[in-house]
C-alpha cells in the first residue's frame, strides 16, 4: 500500500513511517523543511512538501496514495480551538479526494472525546461529547460527516503517547514543574490519564490502515489510567523536586493553559481495539519513561 501521512516528521509520526515501511509499505511523508524531507529519505520515505496551512498541497499528496493517515496538528494550544477548527477543514479536503473510492482516511483524536459516562473508562463506542464541549471533537465530527458520504474513514484515539522524551500534555507540564520549581497535582490527584508508548502507538496506526474498516473507532491505550499523583511524583524524583497538592482554585496559577486538563480524570479502554486488531501493547509504561526522562537544558 502506497500511504500518505501528514505530521511525518513528529514523534508519533516518524515512527509511524519506519512501522509502516518495516512492514512492506511505500510512504509519501509530508514535510515543510528540507532538514525533515532528508530525515525522510533516510528512512525510505518519499518526502513529499506541503502543510497543513495549504489544504490543496494535502489534497494532492492524497490523491497519490491508496490511503491516508492524518496526524499533522497545530499544537500552539493558545489557539486549541482555531487548531480542533482548522482540523475539522483539513479532514474534510482529504476527504474529499478519497470519496468514491474505498481508499481509507484513518484520522486522529484523543480518547477524552468518549469519557462520557462519568468515572467509566472512554470506551470506542460510547457516544462521544460536541466540539461546543470539547474542541478537539471537531475532528471526529468531520469524520462522521465523511462517513455519512461514503468515505472510508476511521478514527485513532490517542492517550499520553510518550518514550522518554515526549510525553504529550505531560511535557508541557514538565516545563511548567521546572519553572514553578514544584510538581503539583490537584486535590487528591488520583485523576487517570491513559498512556501509550509511542512504538506501540505507531504499529496500531499501521494495523488501522491495513484493516481498512470503514467507521472503525480506535484507542491507543496500553495503560488505561495512571493517576496524575503518580505522574508527578516520578517527574519529582526525576528533576528532584518536591511535589505538593493544589486546589482546584489553584489550578490555572501553576498550570497556565493546560489547567483545563491537570484534574480531568480521563481513563480509557482499549479492549475493543485490541480485539478487532489483534493489537498488544508491549511497550516500557508512562512511569518507566518518566524514570529516565531526557532532561533538556534550560
Amino acid at each position: 500500500m502506497r500511504v500518505f501521512v501528514t505530521g511525518a516528521t513528529g514523534n508519533i509520526g516518524s515512527n509511524v513511517v519506519k512501522d509502516l515501511i518495516a512492514a512492506g509499505h511505500q510512504v509519501i511523508g509530508l514535510y515543510r523543511s528540507e532538514e525533515k524531507a532528508a530525515a525522510l529519505a533516510a528512512v525510505g520515505a518519499q518526502a513529499y512538501r506541503g502543510s497543513i496551512a495549504d489544504p490543496d498541497s494535502l489534497k494532492e499528496g492524497a490523491a497519490r496514495s491508496d490511503g491516508v493517515i492524518h496526524l499533522a496538528f497545530n499544537h500552539d494550544f493558545s489557539r486549541f480551538v482555531q487548531s480542533c477548527e482548522d482540523d475539522r477543514h483539513i479532514i474534510a479536503a482529504l476527504g474529499s479526494v478519497l470519496a468514491g473510492s474505498n481508499r481509507p482516511l484513518v484520522i486522529t483524536s484523543g480518547t477524552p472525546i468518549a469519557n462520557t459516562i462519568p468515572g467509566e473508562p472512554a470506551r470506542e463506542d460510547n457516544p462521544i461529547v460536541g466540539s461546543n464541549m470539547h474542541p478537539r471533537a471537531a475532528s471526529e465530527e468531520a469524520a462522521a460527516t465523511l462517513a455519512a458520504q461514503g468515505v472510508n474513514v476511521s478514527v485513532v484515539r490517542l492517550p499520553q503517547v510518550h518514550d522518554p522524551v515526549t510525553q504529550g500534555l505531560i511535557t508541557p507540564a514538565i516545563q511548567m514543574y521546572r519553572e514553578k520549581g514544584v510538581c503539583t497535582y490537584v486535590g487528591d490527584g488520583l485523576n487517570r490519564w491513559p498512556a501509550a508508548h509511542v512504538l506501540d502507538v505507531a504499529r496500531l496506526y499501521r494495523l488501522a490502515i491495513e484493516k481498512a474498516e470503514p467507521n472503525a473507532k480506535y484507542h491507543a491505550v496500553a495503560e488505561e489510567g495512571v493517576p496524575m499523583r503518580d505522574i508527578a511524583e516520578a517527574i519529582g524524583r526525576r528533576l528532584s523536586l518536591p511535589v505538593k497538592s493544589i486546589t482546584k482554585e489553584e489550578t490555572p496559577a501553576y498550570f497556565g493553559w493546560l489547567a483545563m486538563f491537570a484534574g480531568l480524570d480521563m481513563p480509557a479502554s482499549s479492549a475493543q481495539t485490541r480485539q478487532k486488531l489483534g493489537w498488544e501493547p508491549t511497550g516500557p509504561s508512562l512511569i518507566a519513561d518518566l524514570e529516565r526522562l531526557h532532561i533538556a537544558e534550560g
